[in-house]
């Protein structure tokens, strides 16, 4: 007669046979045992059991979209006053000619990428440049094209100026149309040549008009600027201008700009981040705000003297 333990031995070996995997020819087996008609969905659920355990779950790392553009971390960054950044920039522009050598003023915004683009033109109490070339498009030989003639047009027309333009022949940096004319510039198709020199007529920077003579007298010593990726850069005065010639000439863009940024505000969300003060060759100064030179050695005299 068999102990106790060895029945207990002998249930458990016949318990672990039962619950373990059958193997192929032992699987053929009981399917032959199994009805016809539900051979088919146990071979269907063999396989979606099979696929599913091959299947890669792990879903792709989704790339990080910013809404806005990144503004960097500004709590150990130095900033100028307007003097003492004329002062270093001069030092790296010793030997430049002063008069083709420009500050260029670069203005940051906190802004959304979808957000309104800030683009206008300004007139600044101390031009940078003095050569307007301005060309019209208005219909040949009309009272419109005569009159831009006399008001210092370098070029007026349509066929004609049209064709001059796809030739390559642009004698002028600016180009206004008169809204008649409008029709025949679209059918030239001149944006591809035009538009990244900043000359295509648009509503937008206003040179689209009724009255051109206006728009000339209005375009004459005017700079136009436009926000691309949150920057707002523009030439702000030469190298020969003073601290005063270049502190209004500042002065005079940045409540511009701070007025067309309310005016957008109940779309988007502007803040000003930054404002740079850089030249041709030279680096890049953040400016504090402030006028005055620091070293008290150095003057306002000192800094608008001829280099």
């Amino acid at each position: 007669m068999a102990s106790q333990r060895q029945c207990l031995v002998a249930m458990a070996s016949t318990a672990m046979q039962a619950t373990t995997r059958p193997r192929p020819h032992m699987a053929l087996a009981a399917a032959s045992s199994i009805p016809r008609f539900l051979l088919p969905s146990l071979s269907m659920s063999v396989q979606q059991t099979r696929h599913a355990s091959q299947k890669n779950n792990k879903q792709p790392e989704k790339k990080t979209v910013y809404k806005a553009y990144r503004i960097r971390d500004k709590a150990k960054l130095q900033r100028y006053s307007l003097c003492d950044a004329m002062r270093y920039l001069r030092a790296y522009e010793v030997g430049r000619p002063p008069l083709s050598t420009c500050y260029e003023l670069a203005v940051k915004i906190q802004t959304n990428k979808t957000g309104a683009v800030l683009r206008d033109r300004i007139r600044l109490p101390y031009p940078t440049s003095s050569d307007f070339r301005i060309a019209v498009v208005c219909k040949e030989g009309s009272k419109i094209a005569t009159d831009a003639r006399i008001d210092g047009a370098v070029a007026v027309g349509e066929e004609s100026l049209f064709a001059a333009i796809k030739a390559g022949e642009i004698n002028f940096n600016r180009l206004v149309c008169h809204i008649d004319s409008v029709p025949e510039l679209m059918k030239a198709g001149l944006g591809p040549i035009l538009g990244p020199k900043g000359l295509m007529p648009s509503a937008k920077t206003k040179t689209i008009a009724s009255d051109v003579r206006a728009v000339m007298r209005d375009i004459a010593g005017t700079d136009n600027y436009k926000e691309h990726v949150g920057v707002v850069r523009m030439a702000i005065g030469m190298l020969s201008f003073s601290p005063q010639m270049l502190g209004d000439n500042i002065k005079v863009f940045m409540d511009q700009l701070k007025a067309e940024m309310r005016s957008v505000s109940h779309t988007s969300a502007k803040v000003i981040d930054e404002v740079v003060l850089s030249t041709t060759n030279g680096p890049g100064f953040s400016l504090n705000g402030n006028f005055n030179p620091t070293d008290e050695s150095v003057t306002v005299a000192k800094l608008s003297s001829v280099m």
